[in-house]
């Protein structure tokens, strides 16, 4: 539904100084911006509100711009304004800003249970010290090693000491910013908890109605396990239903996300929007009545929002449940609404319930999704016509999947790296059995527990699933099924929108501007990704890894590279550290090797623990050589001492001559900080590595 004027969507036309203002906030969140905003926020309100009590007075009504500029500066200002009002650091009574001994924190989320960690989030209600408390605030991520800690639940209150610290920023190149997800969650600090460094003060302290929708939901997740007994079935049922993850294997997580339809484990548009299909037909004989639309729009919104209590309010489903329901109010209301409109409504007002929400990648890809539909699947249908009628039906599916991947593709690209190639056929092959899972899973979990019928129902749910499992893994595994290694910069995103947007208007309208300025775009964005992949092919380096108790070093020389560590390229640390920097410096040639083999490459000799990487020399410092002595200094350029080896700096400087000393994540806290103390008395140039950032040199 594309408008034919901005009058047709106000919202639209509103909302994006206010997205402008909030994006901005979320990096210039400071609490001594507030004046300064403040003050321009209510000089540009006031001026605005007396230009629309003047305007025919003084003939300003010529002068459009005026009013226009007014409000897109008091949108912008309060869209910046809300995010620092928002942020918990910005408060007076945040729990940081004071020590303390112990805290009293809430728990406000479901505790999730992986590898024996317990995870969730709590509100620090009050600060303890020598038995004084004063009220707090301020949200804390929660980590509890602890196997008694599997029956804390949302809405305990705990007692804990007050040691917590932020998250660490990533230390690696191309990491994961895990500290910047959890700041644009507003969560700034986190603790580590051990047996017996928690007390359970009371249970059942939290929001009512959460805690009930929380419990109903682990019931209704006990009833799939007694109807279901393949467990990966079980977990995409969970999951895909009531938006329950905890049992979804990574290996299930990794089919559907290389296929193009990680979107249906993600309970949200989709899976409302399949509800709303259902009860719009059962209930589609109420609209033959006088007063039967209404009634009819009561009831579909109830049920709605009562499949958004069974899947413990999942924001997602809250977001879709919102949106659905101002359709349905306009429509039942209005002769006309146009969509887009209320999209803009409803991510108004969540934006204005918390402003973070448009840092959150869900957030960004469900409404990119859903514009998309609206703006897009209509030009798209348009560029094949077929008389027959399945043909049609099966052309109008496909361009839904068309129009949701191509608007998500450069988002997803950004922060997934990855594309899918059949997911258009992906999509296909999985729209009958979701619609067979939703409703074969609801009825099971609607009805009473019945032999035969709750049985029959599990069965048909159980195998639907696994066909499905089946046959996305078959695509999984298809040549050139992804395009993987992709690595979008800001700049490029934007550019691959602007793309977006221009060609497919231009095969709407056939304009020539818009088809020229779609190619320009792709030309630069085409010379910007050249660019980039070039530099990377011909730069060489060495890369100095913080892999906290690890030794790890990589020789990258243009597309290939040797990685120097004692771990394998199966471990979770070589995913998460290593990997990125090797997809986003277009690696594609690797050999891991331990830090006792030799290697002789054509850009790398490793001998014992000497290395040669081009005109560079690298010693490998460890306990083997902690009591050597050598008759004549060995000129080196880095010195990397690793394994903790019982030595000084003094000793060091007895037997090489170095550029820098570079000490790793695996020695301990107490040799490190000895170092340091002697590399600083000495005037040696030195790097810890141990929380800090790693090294990287280039040579180009």
């Amino acid at each position: 539904m594309i408008a034919n004027h901005k009058g047709e969507i106000p919202f639209v036309v509103l909302i994006i100084p206010f997205l402008l203002g909030t994006t901005l906030g979320l990096s210039f969140a400071f609490a001594a911006l507030l004046f300064w905003i403040a003050g321009p926020l209510v000089l540009s309100g006031a001026a605005f509100i007396v230009l629309n009590l003047t305007y025919a007075r003084f003939g300003l009504y010529k002068a459009r711009w005026i009013g226009g500029s007014l409000i897109t500066l008091f949108l912008f200002l309060c869209g910046w304004l809300s995010v620092i009002r928002g942020t918990e650091l910005n408060n007076d009574t945040h729990f940081s800003r004071k020590p303390a001994q112990y805290l009293v924190v809430k728990i406000n989320n479901e505790p999730a249970v992986k590898n024996g960690l317990v995870r969730f989030t709590a509100n620090v209600e009050q600060q303890i010290t020598n038995r004084k408390s004063i009220p707090t605030s301020g949200t804390l991520l929660i980590t509890v090693k602890d196997t008694t800690a599997n029956k804390l639940y949302y809405g305990d209150e705990l007692l804990i000491p007050a040691k917590y610290n932020a998250a660490d920023p990533p230390f690696n190149p191309a990491e994961f910013n895990y500290k910047q997800y959890l700041a644009n969650q507003n969560i700034c600090r986190q603790a580590f908890l051990y047996p017996g460094q928690y007390v359970v003060r009371a249970h059942g302290k939290g929001n009512p109605v959460i805690a009930f929708s929380l419990r109903l939901r682990q019931r209704l997740v006990e009833k799939l396990k007694t109807n279901m007994h393949d467990t990966s079935a079980l977990a995409v049922a969970s999951t895909l239903i009531l938006g329950y993850k905890a049992d979804l294997s990574n290996e299930l997580l990794q089919a559907y996300s290389k296929t193009g339809t990680i979107h249906i484990l993600s309970v949200s548009g989709g899976h409302v929007a399949i509800i709303y299909l259902l009860l719009n037909i059962v209930f589609g004989f109420l609209g033959r009545y006088q007063n039967g639309k209404p009634v009819k729009a009561i009831l579909i919104i109830t049920l709605i929002w009562y499949y958004s209590l069974l899947t413990g309010f999942s924001p997602a489903v809250c977001r879709a449940a919102l949106m659905i329901s101002l359709v349905i109010i306009g429509k039942t209301y209005s002769r006309y609404i146009n969509t887009l409109n209320i999209l803009a409504v409803s991510a108004f007002m969540l934006l204005l319930y918390n402003p973070y929400l448009i840092a959150d990648v869900g957030f960004q890809l469900s409404y990119l999704a859903v514009a998309g539909l609206i703006i897009f699947q209509p030009l798209v249908y348009k560029w094949l016509t077929f008389k027959n009628k399945w043909a049609d039906k099966l052309w109008a599916a496909g361009t839904v999947s068309i129009a949701a991947q191509v608007v998500t593709f450069p988002l997803s690209a950004f922060y997934f790296h990855q594309f899918p190639v059949y997911f258009l056929l992906s999509n296909l092959i999985i729209t009958l059995p979701v619609l067979v899972i939703m409703y074969a899973g609801l009825a099971c979990l609607l009805v009473p527990q019945l032999p035969y019928l709750s049985a029959g129902l599990g069965y048909i749910l159980e195998k639907s699933i696994l066909l499905m499992n089946k046959a996305l893994v078959l695509i999984e595994y298809s040549p050139f099924a992804g395009i993987g290694k992709i690595w979008f910069t800001t700049f490029e995103y934007l550019l691959a929108y602007v793309i977006i947007i221009c060609l497919f208007y231009f095969l709407s309208d056939r304009k020539k501007w818009l088809l020229m300025a779609g190619l320009t775009t792709m030309l630069i964005l085409g010379t910007s990704i050249s660019l980039k992949r070039i530099n990377a092919l011909r730069q060489t380096g060495i890369v100095f890894l913080n892999l906290k108790k690890h030794p790890g070093l990589i020789f990258k020389h243009g597309d290939k590279a040797v990685i120097i560590a004692d771990i394998n390229h199966t471990d979770k640390i070589y995913q998460y550290s290593i990997q990125p920097y090797l997809d986003s410096s277009k690696v594609a040639d690797t050999m891991i090797c331990g830090l006792a083999k030799n290697i002789r490459s054509t850009f790398l000799v490793k001998s014992d623990n000497l290395i040669q990487f081009e005109n560079k020399k690298i010693l490998l410092f460890n306990q083997q050589l902690q009591h050597r002595r050598l008759p004549e200094k060995l000129n080196i350029d880095y010195l990397y001492i690793t394994g903790n080896p019982q030595t000084s700096v003094g000793q060091l400087n007895e037997n090489y001559n170095y550029a820098m000393l570079i000490i790793d994540g695996s020695n301990a806290d107490r040799s490190v900080s000895e170092w340091e103390k002697q590399a600083k008395y000495l005037n040696v140039n030195y790097r810890v590595l141990k929380r800090n950032k790693s090294l990287v040199v280039l040579s180009n």
